[in-house]
């Protein structure tokens, strides 16, 4: 895929990156695919897929209580629990405001392991790493923001989400659906969002503007981007999905140079 060389003319030192269709099979690959990278907030894609493992095998419900008072996994998952960005600190009642939160993923790894007596680095790695293969995954810390993996690995759990094997596909569905519509919020980098969509840990692109995916993109499109410059989508609509790692602060270069790289692949992908 010529898109995909694109990334040498990111002003960034080292980037990589890689498009895999919905059959699994890789469709282009370019840079160090098997270099570590710092995911940042791509880790919630990772940490989430492990919730709807435990979901999956009973170890808990979505409507559980979890966090602040009147909240659940799912208003954790879905960044509307009302606790802040970065802090133990609440700033709305649960289910009324879309606040993006780090603390809120900290606080649904914290619960999975207290239900489960296992700890969460532990449990995403039996339940999501190792049956996918991913041997160059990691989670040192935060299960909101620490992983460190490559864009090999991230391949194989992009053919996950398009292909799923360790959860039914209805789970994957209502996780990358719309979860409490309507609410209005920040999207970290890209201002205030009206509304703020957002599915069980995945963001769902919508109708969204300004928008780190693709102008082409689908509404439909679903996934993440980190502050270490990174991010993986999903494209219902076009059968692909893919994962750019650098090793670069997300920043105004991210925001210029990521909408048309992802246009440019999902021309290719069209022919």
């Amino acid at each position: 895929m010529d898109s995909l060389r694109m990334i040498e003319n990111w002003p960034v030192p080292t980037a990589a990156a890689a498009v895999v269709r919905a059959d699994g099979k890789v469709a282009g690959a370019h840079g160090p695919t098997d270099r570590e990278f710092e995911l940042a907030s791509v880790t919630k894609l990772l940490s989430a897929y492990a919730v709807l493992v435990a979901l999956e095998e009973g170890a808990v419900e979505l409507d559980e209580p979890a966090g602040p008072e009147g909240a659940t996994v799912r208003h954790l998952l879905a960044h509307t629990s009302g606790l802040a960005f970065d802090e133990q600190r609440i700033q709305a009642a649960p289910g009324t405001r879309r606040i993006y939160s780090n603390t809120g993923f900290e606080t649904l790894a914290g619960h999975l392991a207290e239900v489960t007596g296992i700890p969460f680095p532990a449990y995403l790695q039996e339940a999501v790493l190792d049956p996918l293969g991913m041997s160059a995954t990691r989670l040192p810390g935060s299960a909101a923001k620490d992983a460190c993996s490559t864009v090999d690995d991230l391949v194989r759990f992009a053919a996950e989400l398009q292909a799923p094997t360790l959860v039914d596909r209805t789970t994957l569905d209502a996780a990358t659906s719309v979860v409490f519509p309507g609410l209005s919020g920040v999207l970290p980098g890209y201002g205030n969002q009206k509304p703020n969509d957002w599915g069980l840990g995945f963001e769902i692109r919508d109708g969204k503007s300004p928008h780190w995916t693709g102008a082409q993109s689908s509404p439909r499109t679903f996934g993440h981007f980190g502050q270490s410059g990174t991010f993986l989508w999903v494209d219902p609509e076009a059968g692909a999905a893919c994962a750019a790692l650098t090793d670069r602060a997300f920043g105004p270069w991210a925001v210029e140079v990521w909408p048309g790289f992802t246009d440019a692949v999902l021309a290719d992908l069209r022919g």
